[in-house]
């Protein structure tokens, strides 16, 4: 005979479980001892809105199901925002809480979880009977695997130390892969159309396309094609290393790789749902050029797709390739264009003027000086924020894994620090860089210690500019100041507080700090705290604040409030 909770633990354990976050209380503390009793690596969080941004993000980096785990009632009502992104993102985290009991009246911190975790869009399954702990464990576990959601897994409080019999144990959880059976032939001739009059094809890759595995035969499409690649900014660095790839399309793209895109004539997007910061508000692709949506997706996501085949992005690629080879469709018109080389398209090539100060640095001065120092093992995690187009925009990412762009499904910040910490569990074999804005890094404070804590290698950037920056560019000239604009924050001075040595950034010179940290071997974390210029704009969001002030911008671009900050 073993107790409930130890049968829930056990057999997250059995099933493949290795990494939990979370905060213990009454609820859950039976099963958090269950967990780490049965070699499941515990990482006790600050707050329950970090765990689950951590249990997030080791999915992201990982591919593999975290479990992250609180109490009843307001320690499950924390997990809100980052639950909701988590289901934005599709991300198969396995939430296990405490609930109300089954056999006594409801208590004052009781209430209708079952209903408040479906209005968030996530899976609510609840345990009723100790006989079936086993299996209905399992089968949540299973579940958020095969549809990639998030479930919770609901613990009746009276049912904790119950005893459940001794039985068989559970069928093994499965991964169902989402495919489709690869378009016909006939289905694919307005695309083969298209490209038989194209010189200058654009293959453009988003998440789908990566964890579809498709990065090498889209490559092969190019080279046939001889055309360029793409990514999203959630695929980023799928191409890394190709000689022509130009990085990520849209808002974040270096003005020579925008030049570029902008002159593809047909654009194949394989898995990317064509957001507005993809579509860049809708300058990418040019008027005139095809835009073909490859997705699971029977419908186009937006209405500037001329032509839509739904199918796995490998499945319709290489349907596409075998097509385009019978035919003699290659051609190297492109990349004859450009002369054989595309050239420097890093933004750590495009000139600026800088508009540092005495006493602050020019944010972009900053990122590029950090660009030629930064580890090239990393995993870059990103809070969202005005300030998220400097490192996503000037530190390529070595493979999409190594991108965790916090908060951008729900648009929220304050999830950096968390993001960072199931980074550094997802993979520790890479140094860990998280950047922030001083409105997401105050939010998210308190795992700012968990970092410190559990992180042999870290680096933290803070783009310090006193404000929420998103609100201050937009909406600056109708907001009341003192509700958007703040004084300095000492980053540096709570860092150490916490136990990770510090530097204040007002200039190159200070960078020195990282220099030094090197020569350690990048041990521990250091935390930058980068006093940036508050008057340099991303070119993101300078594009993006007409559309924002004149009538709450285009589908999927954030609005006011801290959410957008």
């Amino acid at each position: 005979m073993t107790t409930f909770a130890a049968a829930v633990g056990e057999t997250l354990a059995d099933h493949g479980i290795r990494h939990a976050f979370g905060v213990a209380g009454n609820g859950n503390i039976y099963f958090v001892g269950a967990l780490t009793g049965h070699g499941v690596r515990y990482v006790p969080a600050r707050h329950e809105g970090g765990a689950i941004g951590m249990a997030e993000a080791y999915y992201r980096t990982t591919g593999e199901v975290a479990v992250c785990t609180t109490t009843y009632g307001p320690g499950l009502t924390n997990t809100a925002t980052g639950l909701t992104e988590a289901v934005k993102r599709r991300s198969a985290v396995l939430v296990v809480c405490g609930d109300a009991p089954v056999g006594r009246p409801p208590r004052p911190t009781d209430f209708a979880q079952r209903e408040f975790i479906e209005s968030l869009g996530a899976r609510a399954v609840r345990i009723t009977d100790a006989a079936t702990a086993r299996e209905t464990t399992a089968e949540a576990l299973d579940l958020a695997r095969r549809e990639c959601v998030p479930v919770v897994l609901c613990l009746p409080d009276d049912l904790l130390k119950a005893e459940v019999p001794a039985g068989p144990a559970p069928r093994a959880a499965t991964t169902r892969l989402l495919r489709v059976t690869p378009p016909a032939a006939n289905e694919l001739a307005p695309v083969l159309e298209a490209l038989a009059g194209a010189r200058r094809p654009l293959v453009l890759a988003g998440a789908g396309a990566w964890h579809a595995g498709a990065a090498k035969i889209l490559a092969d499409l190019a080279d046939e094609l001889g055309g360029l690649l793409a990514t999203s900014v959630q695929a980023a660095g799928l191409f890394a290393g190709h000689r022509w790839s130009v990085g990520i399309c849209g808002g974040f793209s270096s003005p020579r790789a925008a030049e570029l895109i902008d002159g593809a004539d047909v654009v194949l997007a394989f898995g990317a749902t064509l957001n507005t910061f993809t579509l860049h508000g809708g300058r990418i692709p040019a008027p005139d050029a095809t835009l073909v949506q490859i997705d699971l997706t029977a419908a186009p996501t937006v209405p500037r797709v001329d032509l839509a085949v739904t199918g796995d992005a490998a499945d319709v690629a290489v349907a596409l390739l075998d097509a385009v080879r019978a035919r003699g469709l290659g051609s190297a018109g492109w990349r004859a264009e450009l002369g054989g080389e595309l050239g420097p398209v890093g933004w750590v090539d495009a000139p600026f003027e800088d508009r540092g100060t005495a006493d602050r640095i020019d944010p972009r001065t900053l990122s590029a000086e950090l660009a030629r120092l930064l580890p090239p093992e990393r995993t870059l995690v990103t809070d969202g924020g005005h300030f998220a187009g400097w490192p996503i925009m000037y530190w390529p990412a070595p493979d999409p894994a190594g991108l965790v762009f916090t908060g951008v499904g729900f648009q929220v910040i304050g999830l950096g620090f968390a993001g960072a910490v199931g980074a550094v569990a997802g993979r520790p074999d890479r140094t860990t860089v998280v950047a922030l804005g001083d409105g997401g890094a105050l939010m998210g404070l308190p795992d700012l210690e968990t970092l410190v804590r559990t992180a042999e290698s870290a680096l933290v950037v803070i783009y310090d500019d006193a404000a929420y920056g998103w609100e201050v560019h937009v909406y600056g000239d109708v907001a009341d100041p003192a509700s958007i604009a703040f004084t300095d924050t000492d980053f540096a001075g709570v860092a150490r507080a916490f136990g990770a040595t510090a530097a204040v950034v007002r200039s190159v010179e200070d960078l020195d700090a990282v220099r030094s940290w090197l020569d350690r071997g990048c041990a521990g974390t250091l935390v930058l705290d980068c006093k940036v210029v508050p008057n340099v704009v991303a070119g993101f969001l300078a594009e993006l604040a007409g559309q924002l002030q004149a009538g709450g911008g285009p589908a999927g671009a954030p609005g006011p409030g801290r959410a957008a900050a």
